[in-house]
């Protein structure tokens, strides 16, 4: 694993343990017992196809519609627009549930991907403010996002996926460790 950079960010993809369980917020321990990594919502990936479906359905009546009225050919557009929007939907059902993060005593660690993975630490002391963020279809489905600010853009992160209810407790916790941690400094 690779030390921080001078803004506190982790960054490798080298093999960070075993994929994480599908679930909803739960605990597991994974890499060897030694992290008790968390995972997002399954709701998320509920979400995010809603708005892959919205974004695919454009392409694919274009095509059928060139199909009726022009040619048949047109018709090979749409089985690949539909190819692709299932490919697609497949990609993100793993990537939510490859979203994982640690609470540690001086930082928080957010680990995501499957293939190319990520790894993002945001030690507290170094956290200006916490965003909680909801749109109006991750309200619908009892869900927000947490974005972590820091000085410097590049290290901070972002959280995605979280109930409501956690995102604000969550949000509470890292910026009471966070002027904790500056008031030691």
């Amino acid at each position: 694993m690779s030390e921080p950079d001078s803004q506190g960010v982790t960054g490798t993809t080298e093999d960070l343990g075993p994929e994480p369980p599908r679930g909803s917020g739960e605990q597991v321990t994974l890499h060897g017992g030694d992290l008790p990594w968390r995972t997002v919502s399954s709701k998320l990936a509920t979400v995010r196809l809603l708005g892959l479906a919205a974004g695919s359905l454009v392409p694919i009546v274009a095509a059928a519609v060139v199909a009726v009225i022009f040619t048949r050919w047109a018709w090979l557009g749409v089985a690949a627009f539909v190819v692709i929007a299932l490919v697609e939907a497949w990609v993100v059902t793993r990537q939510v549930s490859a979203i994982t993060f640690v609470e540690l005593d001086e930082e928080l660690v957010i680990r995501k991907g499957r293939l190319l993975r990520t790894l993002v630490s945001v030690p507290y002391a170094r956290l200006q403010y916490v965003d909680v963020q909801s749109g109006p279809l991750m309200r619908a489905f009892g869900l927000a996002s947490l974005q972590l600010h820091t000085a410097s853009p590049a290290s901070g992160g972002s959280l995605s996926g979280l109930p409501i209810a956690e995102a604000e407790a969550l949000r509470a916790r890292l910026m009471e460790r966070g002027e904790s941690q500056r008031a030691d400094l």
